[in-house]
């Protein structure tokens, strides 16, 4: 009997290794608007104003797999005329082993999250450019922060304060 790299010793110590695996990933929900064109297409003198809102969510499909869904609206105006606006919900389910209960939140709201985002961001890009505009390049994006801002909304309204 020969084994390679100790074989059966290293398949049992990865069975114990944290993983998080990409079991599948797609379009849930998309929507784009070009409401004013061919008008919204010539006029271009001045910089369209872009206000973009990003919100994570997740939904326990099994004991391991979990899907994460990001939800990112945005649209683009000029003064009062509306260039373009879109809704994009992007998922991915993803299989999650051996990571501690403290760790597994982290993990879901920004690591599943920061996977799925270049691919979320490639479908807004084509969208804007198919819709007659410069591509729409979205900067990275923090998920980090938005999983603070998330938990400190999470916690009680009446949180004690330390006085002087």
């Amino acid at each position: 009997m020969t084994t390679t790299n100790g074989g059966p010793m290293q398949a049992a110590a990865q069975d114990t290794q944290p993983q998080l695996t990409v079991v599948s990933q797609y379009i849930k929900d998309f929507s784009f608007e070009n409401p004013n064109a061919p008008q919204s297409l010539t006029n271009r003198q001045e910089q369209p104003q872009i206000g973009i809102q990003i919100n994570v969510g997740a939904n326990p499909l099994s004991d391991t797999d979990i899907e994460v869904v990001i939800k990112l609206e945005g649209k683009a105006e000029t003064g009062s005329n509306l260039l373009f606006r879109f809704e994009l919900e992007f998922a991915g389910v993803f299989r999650i082993r051996n990571v501690p209960q403290e760790s597994l939140n982290p993990v879901v709201l920004i690591e599943c999250p920061r996977l799925l985002f270049p691919f979320a961001r490639e479908i807004i890009a084509t969208a804007v450019r198919n819709g007659g505009f410069p591509p729409l390049l979205l900067d990275p994006v923090d998920f980090v922060g938005l999983y603070r801002q998330k938990m400190a909304q999470q916690q009680p309204a009446a949180t004690p304060t330390a006085r002087g």
